[in-house]
């Protein structure tokens, strides 16, 4: 047996020696393990729902022999979305950092987990001096660490070998979920717990203040994350870390569901029923705060418009990073 990241049944977390016994004696109760997890054994395979561990098996399918004999499906109560939370994140917690930017989603996500926090940002930027007061308000250390116009440029080379069809914004981000998970790293932490999710499940983006159908979009936003999350973790791989993602758990995931979008957006407020739990365990200051995406609060996203400036793209970030990605391709001869 084989396992990449943790299983828990129920609520509770397996240990190898009881997942080899379910194994042994009781396979049919692979469809029920909850967690995060690639996990292999004898000629079979069985991998999380949202794929949240990288590997090959499908996400959400338990495969032998190359077919695929079931699906996963926890056996878990239904819960409130507050003890979804607590509970997504309580199983979490027993390892890593937190990924702290001093919004809403990873400030909750710290003040249940209880652990330290890393925040990074350009100097100046947003995110570095939210994080630091997010962090100070509930009592947490915080490691607030400046990246330089350097590191953002030497994150996007590694970034860009590793994404297919990149765009301005998916660039961004992955350069700043590089430089999480190696500043992690570097702090001798290989798991990251992040608040990544929330803003589809919850109805985060601004676009969905002026959506036609705000349900079919939420609808269809979610099933995407698995292709996001895919994207980051094979980013922060290149640190040899991993992301942990609570409101990606099952519990939350099934209690976002059972939300009406009116209850996740209300009088022009986005995430409302999120912010409403988290006003009960943070500052209401900070459950209230609205904060731009953590690849523009960090100064990422500004620094990568600058660098496309300077290199003659005056109004397209795409040229700049079409030009980077030709000058890293092997076959361009230029930086391997």
């Amino acid at each position: 047996m084989d396992l990449d990241g943790w299983v828990e049944i129920g609520g509770r977390r397996l240990s190898s020696s009881a997942i080899r016994e379910i194994l042994a004696r009781h396979p049919e109760e692979v469809i029920q393990f909850g967690g995060e997890f690639l996990l292999t054994w004898n000629d079979c395979s069985a991998r999380d729902p949202f794929g949240i561990i990288p590997g090959e098996t499908e996400p959400g399918k338990v495969v032998c022999r190359g077919e695929t004999i079931g699906r996963i499906r926890p056996v878990l109560p239904d819960l409130g979305l507050e003890q979804a939370i607590i509970e997504a994140v309580s199983l979490r917690k027993t390892e890593g950092v937190c990924a702290l930017s001093g919004g809403v989603d990873s400030t909750l996500v710290a003040a249940l987990a209880r652990l330290p926090c890393i925040a990074i940002g350009t100097a100046g930027s947003h995110d570095l001096a939210q994080a630091k007061r997010a962090a100070d308000l509930i009592g947490l250390d915080c490691s607030c660490i400046e990246i330089s116009e350097k590191d953002i440029a030497d994150a996007l080379r590694e970034v860009l070998k590793i994404m297919t069809s990149p765009t301005p914004l998916t660039a961004a981000i992955g350069v700043a979920q590089y430089l999480v998970s190696r500043s992690a790293a570097d702090l001798g932490h290989d798991v990251i717990l992040s608040g990544q999710g929330a803003d589809e499940l919850f109805g985060g983006y601004a676009r969905y203040l002026k959506s036609p159908d705000l349900a079919a979009e939420l609808r269809r936003d979610i099933p995407a994350l698995k292709h996001q999350v895919s994207r980051d973790q094979a980013v922060a791989s290149l640190n040899r870390a991993r992301f942990s993602l609570p409101y990606l758990d099952c519990r939350v995931v099934r209690a976002a569901r059972s939300l009406s979008p009116e209850e996740k957006i209300r009088d022009g407020i986005r995430k409302y029923a999120l912010r409403e739990v988290a006003a009960r365990h943070i500052p209401p200051e900070i459950a209230w705060y609205e904060k731009k995406a953590f690849q523009y609060g960090s100064g990422v996203t500004q620094t990568l418009q600058r660098f496309a400036r300077h290199n003659g793209y005056k109004k397209s970030v795409q040229g700049y990073l079409n030009q980077v990605n030709a000058e890293t391709s092997p076959s361009s001869g230029g930086r391997p």
